[in-house]
């Protein structure tokens, strides 16, 4: 039995799969723990760990709005804050632990268990090729580094690098990465056992942004709206905490919603209409739909994960500012029968063949445990 600590921020789509490797770990016997934004604690108890709020972190939330080039040095200045890795040595030195599993956008976290000898963890949940551009150009390596920090060292340094996403949508799988990179696969969410094809399903849209409060949301919704006002085809539209239901207007065939589990939608939708975060257009795939994605953050993976799959044939990519004519175009696309539904399906049973959480547990259970070094918090 381990004694496993995951550290963690108030991200959205970074949070699942550091859950669902939870759990798999917490049922092979390990004790888990998590250590994050004080916000997050319900999220986290609700599923049963143990948990403990930073003290020593910038205070964060990601349902506040951050907007323009301010609130990406917003998000720099967490990610390489030194508070969580204060925290994490804290909580390390009041209770053993054997493994961290350190988000990999904590930088300030990777370093201080780095310089503890703790055995480290970097979870990766998105492509790996969108943050290693992220760290090798722009701000980032130069915020990075006037707080002591090498990301891309402290990533390739780690006795275990997971990156939970399907291996061969992330250009980074095509060439050679530091030896300790594993695509463990998407980690799953609750699936039904068999799936319905899509070709089988009455038309149903499933309209889902980011849970983040992003600048150009609200407008993205409302063309979403108007697009699918008067399509053969129910749509279902979750807005999220960051977006009041209650301010946007809905035709007849749609009902707008703050949150509905996307377990009870998916299985009967045959469309998603996203952003092209990690997260929910993995989930769409697993279960062999194609999508609609409106990218609405330009810094984050959103628009390389929507080209990816774009490439492939089973998305299409729209600017986050696409008037409802184009969105109703390329839904009407894409709730037809055609290739585009072949390949979301192929790419569905592959993601399904593979566990993430599975994977990642199997490749921690197998690492070698060492002691912090003495001397260190």
């Amino acid at each position: 039995m381990a004694r496993i600590l995951f550290v963690t921020w108030d991200g959205g789509g970074n949070v699942p799969p550091a859950l669902g490797i939870a759990a798999e770990a917490r049922n092979r016997g390990h004790q888990v723990r998590f250590l994050g934004h004080a916000q997050q604690r319900g999220r986290i108890e609700g599923h049963g760990f143990r948990f403990t709020p930073y003290t020593h972190a910038r205070p964060w939330q990601s349902t506040t709005r951050h907007p323009g080039i301010a609130g990406v040095y917003q998000s720099l200045a967490v990610f390489t804050d030194n508070g969580p890795g204060i925290d994490l040595l804290d909580t390390v030195a009041r209770e053993q632990t054997d493994v961290v599993v350190v988000d990999c956008f904590l930088y300030g976290a990777l370093q201080a268990a780095d310089d503890a000898q703790l055995t480290r963890v970097t979870l990766v949940h998105t492509y790996y090729e969108f943050m290693y551009r992220g760290v090798t150009r722009g701000p980032t390596p130069v915020m990075a580094r006037l707080k002591g920090q090498r990301p891309l060292q402290l990533w390739a340094s780690s006795d275990l690098a997971l990156v939970t996403t399907e291996k061969e949508l992330d250009p980074a799988s095509r060439r050679s990465l530091p030896a300790c990179v594993h695509y463990t696969g998407v980690v799953r969410h609750p699936m039904p056992s068999t799936l319905t094809p899509v070709s089988e399903r009455d038309p149903l849209i499933l309209v889902s942004l980011s849970s983040l409060n992003f600048d150009g949301q609200q407008r993205a919704l409302r063309n979403i709206l108007e697009a699918v006002a008067g399509l053969p085809a129910r749509a279902v539209v979750t807005t999220g905490p960051s977006v009041d239901p209650a301010t946007f207007t809905a035709g007849p065939n749609t009902e707008v919603h703050g949150y509905v589990p996307h377990e009870q939608i998916l299985p009967t939708a045959t469309l998603v209409i996203g952003h092209g975060g990690h997260d929910t257009t993995m989930r769409a795939l697993a279960h062999d739909l194609p999508l609609v994605i409106l990218p609405i953050h330009p810094a984050l993976d959103q628009k390389m994960i929507g080209r990816s799959l774009e490439q492939r044939g089973v998305a299409r990519c729209l600017r986050k500012t696409a008037a409802p004519q184009r969105i109703r175009s390329a839904v009407g696309e894409l709730l037809v029968d055609g290739p585009h539904r072949v390949t979301a399906a192929t790419l569905g049973a592959r993601i399904r063949a593979h566990d993430g959480a599975v994977h990642a547990a199997d490749l921690i259970d197998r690492l070698p445990i060492r002691e912090r070094r003495r001397g260190v918090r």
